[in-house]
């Protein structure tokens, strides 16, 4: 068996030559009605008029996640049912993670590491300041400048991080993906 080929138990080999792809979505645009805990704020009617344009610009780019996990806070599970809306039929089932909600990135980083080597394209749904702080702690020296100093400076609603990882989800650290595009999907 080729070096590159890692034997997974019988008939199950995982090519790890190719790169995969990791997506961060910041949530869209979030309201702040009295008296609702932070958990619960609901998108704003901007947040929901802007979140579909992340899911198109996913489907131009040709990047549709094969898996997404998105926080438990109902502005991130909003964003992900309308950024799913736009990818249509290809959109995996969202998987819901309490952790990623008031997580850091740090705790962030260990929800990803704990996806499974065959997810060749993962989208991950969540909040500030872990989006920024992970995005900062991934970028490696050959991710795209501008992409990174523009993340660097402002990661605002519905900021859109693209990596490219060539290792394993599980060995995911730091410095060690490539950013290949940050963009702020608005009409």
């Amino acid at each position: 068996m080729p070096a590159d080929v890692v034997n997974q138990g019988p008939d199950q080999h995982v090519d790890r030559t190719g790169e995969k792809t990791l997506i961060i979505l910041r949530h869209a645009k979030a309201d702040w009605p009295v008296g609702v805990p932070d958990h619960d704020r609901p998108l704003a009617g901007r947040g929901e008029r802007e979140a579909p344009l992340a899911g198109r610009w996913l489907v131009e780019q040709g990047l549709v996640p094969e898996s997404i996990v998105c926080s438990s806070a109902v502005r991130t599970r909003q964003t992900c049912m309308w950024v799913c809306s736009e990818l249509g039929e290809k959109a995996p089932t969202p998987y819901l993670d309490s952790r990623l909600y008031e997580a850091s990135a740090s705790q962030a980083l260990a929800v990803i590491n704990e996806t499974e080597e065959q997810v060749r394209s993962l989208m991950v749904v969540g909040h500030m300041p872990w989006v920024q702080e992970l995005g900062m702690r991934l970028a490696s020296v050959d991710s795209d400048e501008e992409a990174v100093m523009a993340m660097a400076e402002r990661c605002p609603t519905l900021g859109l991080q693209v990596f490219r990882v060539p290792g394993p989800w599980a060995t995911l650290d730091g410095r060690d993906a490539r950013m290949t595009h940050f963009t702020v999907p608005r009409p």
